[in-house]
This record gives structure tokens, C-alpha cells and sequence, in this order.
């Protein structure tokens, strides 16, 4: 896809989305207007990056993007998308825990959660079950839109009745017709061998395409695409988490303040707060100076030329983003911060805001400012106090495009992030991870009893590791008994048959 794109220039792709629209006016919507919901129709007029997303996925070919086009609007109005909600789902399907979305991939993807085992074949509830996969993924595309997915089908334990081939391609087809782009890819995790034959037959109905997103991987394989804190003690991780309905809030409601305090704008007051939060904090860090086009100096020239390329970083359409994936910290006073490094790739000005799972633990700044174009400064992250970071937190980076008019100031920021449209958002998230080796000797502080109440922390946080370790070993060699005692079953069975046939015929059978 990307290759089909960057072979065209802008203009190009602005006359394809033009004619795209035109045509599917003439070809589809004049003589079935009825087949399309009105809110679809003028959602497609208006958004350029749906209408790509068609393009590129079709490679710019223009019946297959209009038929794609008509196939996903008429698809919508169908299921009534616009307007589905839970009350739109039968309850026991809600409560079952077939389909859930949480968690993160190594990618930063959204795991979208399958499991196969729960599910019940039934043609009965067939159109049932459609509705309640799309319900998630229109939830999912609300709540966090652009952010793409990655597919666990957890077939571990699958039973006869619960293979459903066709079931299976209408959700991969999701991903293929109705929701372009969204999907990251497919881990076909433990497939029984029983299904082959009938996973030949639905491949062979796919595009190449969609098979590229498919990866058949085992217990010992999975954890090269999800880290063990996001996988069920089952597949060999440590996350205890149980589905039930209503599930767990989005990660993300609220932005943080560079205080800590749940808030979008950055105010004079804000700044004096966490100035009195530094100084009564002997271990609070001051932040670094933070550089932007309006007040570039040499202070920042010279932190800005050390971490304008970096090496690990996040090649985003708008920011590039330095670390990629995760802010690692430690107990020592220069290791309970981290930098962010945000490069503007645009030529125009790019408005950034962070976000956190846990407001209360961090201190962030800026936490919504602005960059102009071909500059970009520095995000300065701070554990606050005594609190210590965990696997479970995130941080989620928002970046959108302004006109070049706008200064970037508080009141142009405020005003701006309440009108950008969802689709045009730029989203990245972060994890944390407190570092392998951690130095036990923290560096001296005024307060003596401070310093022990740390160390002490520090040995409960690596006792917890230890016994999540020690859990996961339990859990295999649990696994590894199990399946010990069935092969043994199936011995005792036999040899008793042969026994009891030797009993009544005199005679051991050959």
C-alpha cells in the first residue's frame, strides 16, 4: 500500500479522491440511494483519510475501490453502525467473553481478542454474532480512531463445536472490506490439526494480501508479538485479567497537566504548581528546558542536535517520536526521568497533547503545546515521589496538524483540539518498564528514612517479579502434568479393555 501511495504525488491522490467521490455519486448512490445511511454517504464526501484508506487498499484500482466503497456502506446501514450500541447485542453474547479488546502488542497495537473455544456454532446466531463483532470494532474505531489492531484466534482447547470456518472469514473479511487499514495483523494461535482441511479452503478465498496478515504461532512463539504482561497465564504470560461486562474504561479518558491534574490546558497556574511540587520534593526532578520553534536559543540547539536522528524511533505521518515503544526507569535520582524527543515532519505547524493511564504517578513537560514545521523539542517525563512505574502503564501521544497562521499559544490550542476531527489525529503510545538492572544504591538524600522506605519498595517491586517468574514455571509444569495425565488416562484404558477381554475370552487379543 505504502509503495502504491508514495508513487503518486498529493495532487494525484486529491483528483483520485475527487473522482472516487464523483463516480460512486453517479455509478452507485443515484439508483440506490436507499442502500446507504446518510451519516455514511456525507462522512465519505467530507473525509479524505476514509476515502484513502479505500484507495490503498484497493492499489488506486477504481471499480474495485468503488465496489469496496458500496460494499462497506451497505454493510453499515445493515448492521445500523451508526447507531449500534450494547443495547444492540444480545446480553449473553456480551457476557460470554468470545470477543473482548484489551492489552497492547509489542507495536503499540490494540489486541483485539478471539476465543475461539467459547464460541458455539449455531447458523441460528449467526447474524447475532455478526452484529456483536461489529459493535466492537465500531467501538473501538470511535474510541480510539487510526489506532490499529491485532487479532489474537485463541484456538488452544478447541473443540468440534466450536469450529466455525465461516465465522472466522467474516471477521477477517472485516478487517479486509469494512474497516481498510485497521487491522495490524492475525496471530492463529495453537491451531489444532484438525482444522487444517478446512482452513485450506477458506485461504484459498482470500486475497494475498489479507494471508500476509495471518501468523500461525504456538506458546513458544507468541511471546515474540505480546510481551508476557499482556497474555493469560495459559499462553505462558502473567496478566490475571478476567473479561466481564461492562469491561474496563478506556486507558486513556483524561490528559495530564504538567501537575499531574487531569487537564487540557497548560496555564500560568500550572506552571507555579509544579514549580512548589519540585521544591518541596527533594528527589522531584526539575524538568529539562523544553525547545520550540518560538523560543529556540542555544541551550536548546545543543540538546535538540543530540537527539534529532535517533536510532529508536517511531516514523509517525506527523511526529517522529524517539523512544519507540517504551520510557524505562529506574530508583536512582537520574533515572526517575525520561525524555521524549518529538520531531515535525510536516510543513506546518503540529499540535501535541500526552496522555497517561496513571495521572497520579507522573508529572509531564509540556503536556499540550506545539511544534512549528521541520523543528520539535523535548517531552520531559517524571515519576513523582516515591512512586514507582509498572508494566501496566501507558502514555499515548496525540499529534494534529494547524495552519500556519496560529501561534501555537494556550487559547489557539484550546480552541483547537475541541474542533480537529478524530480521523486527522496522529496517536502513539508508550509503555513503561522499570530497568533490568537496578542500582540498590540510591544516592544520598536529607532524609534518611526516605531513602529506606525506597530500598524497601524496591524489594517488594523485585519480589513481585520473582513470584510472577516463579507463577509462570508453575503454570507450565502444570501444563506438562496435565497432558502427562491424559496420556496415562488413555494407557489405564486400553490395558483395562485388554484385560476384561482377556477375562471373558481366555484367550489375549493380538
Amino acid at each position: 500500500m505504502a509503495e502504491a501511495r508514495s508513487t503518486l504525488l498529493e495532487q494525484d491522490i486529491q483528483k483520485k479522491r475527487e473522482e472516487t467521490r464523483k463516480r460512486f455519486v453517479i455509478e452507485y448512490a443515484q439508483d440506490s440511494s436507499d442502500s446507504y445511511d446518510a451519516r455514511d454517504m456525507d462522512r465519505l464526501w467530507k473525509d479524505d483519510v476514509l476515502v484513502d484508506s479505500y484507495l490503498e487498499c484497493s492499489h488506486f484500482v477504481m471499480e474495485n475501490t468503488l465496489k469496496m466503497i458500496s460494499d462497506s456502506l451497505q454493510w453499515r446501514k445493515e448492521f445500523k453502525l451508526n447507531d449500534i450500541n450494547e443495547s444492540s447485542v444480545q446480553k449473553g453474547l456480551l457476557d460470554s467473553g468470545m470477543i473482548y479488546l484489551h492489552g497492547y502488542d509489542k507495536e503499540g497495537n490494540k489486541l483485539f481478542w478471539f476465543r475461539v473455544r467459547l464460541h458455539v456454532k449455531d447458523l441460528k446466531m449467526l447474524t447475532e454474532k455478526k452484529r456483536y463483532v461489529a459493535f466492537w470494532l465500531e467501538s473501538h474505531v470511535r474510541r480510539e480512531p487510526g489506532t490499529p489492531l491485532t487479532v489474537i484466534f485463541d484456538m488452544s482447547e478447541v473443540g468440534l463445536g466450536s469450529i466455525d470456518m465461516e465465522f472466522i472469514k467474516y471477521i477477517i473479511n472485516c478487517f479486509h472490506v469494512y474497516y481498510p487499514k485497521l487491522l495490524a495483523k492475525m496471530l492463529m494461535y495453537e491451531m489444532p490439526w484438525i482444522m487444517n482441511a478446512a482452513w485450506k479452503m477458506v485461504k484459498a478465498m482470500l486475497s494475498q494480501e489479507v494471508v500476509d496478515t495471518l501468523v500461525f504461532v504456538s506458546k513458544s512463539e507468541i511471546q515474540d508479538h505480546v510481551e508476557r504482561e499482556h497474555l493469560l497465564p495459559s499462553m505462558g504470560g502473567t496478566d490475571p485479567f478476567k473479561f466481564s461486562y461492562p469491561p474496563f474504561p478506556d486507558d486513556f479518558q483524561n490528559p495530564i497537566s504538567e501537575t499531574g491534574q487531569e487537564d487540557d490546558a497548560e496555564t500560568g497556574e500550572d506552571d507555579l504548581e509544579t514549580k512548589d511540587t519540585l521544591e518541596q520534593n527533594p528527589l522531584a526532578l526539575k524538568p529539562r528546558k523544553v525547545c520550540f520553534a518560538e523560543d529556540w536559543d542555544k541551550d536548546c540547539t545543543s540538546t535538540w542536535k543530540a537527539s534529532r536522528r535517533p536510532s529508536d524511533a517511531f516514523k509517525g505521518t506527523l511526529l517522529h517520536i524517539s523512544p519507540a515503544e517504551e520510557l524505562r526507569f529506574g530508583l536512582g535520582d537520574g533515572e526517575k526521568r525520561c525524555l521524549i524527543s518529538l520531531s515535525n515532519v510536516t510543513r506546518n505547524r503540529v499540535a501535541f497533547k500526552v496522555r497517561t493511564t496513571a495521572p497520579e504517578k507522573y508529572r509531564v513537560k509540556p503536556s499540550n503545546s506545539s511544534c512549528g514545521p521541520g523543528t520539535g523539542g523535548t517531552i520531559t517525563v517524571s515519576l513523582y515521589g516515591g512512586s514507582l512505574c509498572c508494566p501496566q502503564d501507558r502514555f499515548l501521544i496525540m499529534a494534529a496538524e494547524m495552519d500556519l497562521s496560529s501561534d501555537g499559544g494556550s487559547a489557539d490550542l484550546a480552541q483547537f483540539w475541541k474542533g480537529v476531527p478524530k480521523p486527522k489525529i496522529m496517536m502513539h503510545r508508550l509503555r513503561c518498564r522499570m530497568r533490568e538492572n537496578l542500582n540498590l544504591a540510591l544516592s544520598p538524600v536529607t532524609d534518611r528514612s526516605y531513602r529506606m522506605e525506597s530500598i524497601g519498595r524496591q524489594d517488594v517491586h523485585a519480589t513481585l517479579f520473582q513470584l510472577m517468574a516463579s507463577s509462570s514455571r508453575l503454570e507450565e509444569n502444570m501444563d506438562r502434568c496435565l497432558r502427562w495425565q491424559k496420556v496415562l488416562t488413555v494407557l489405564v484404558t486400553v490395558l483395562t479393555a485388554l484385560s476384561f477381554s482377556t477375562i471373558y475370552t481366555g484367550e489375549w487379543p493380538l
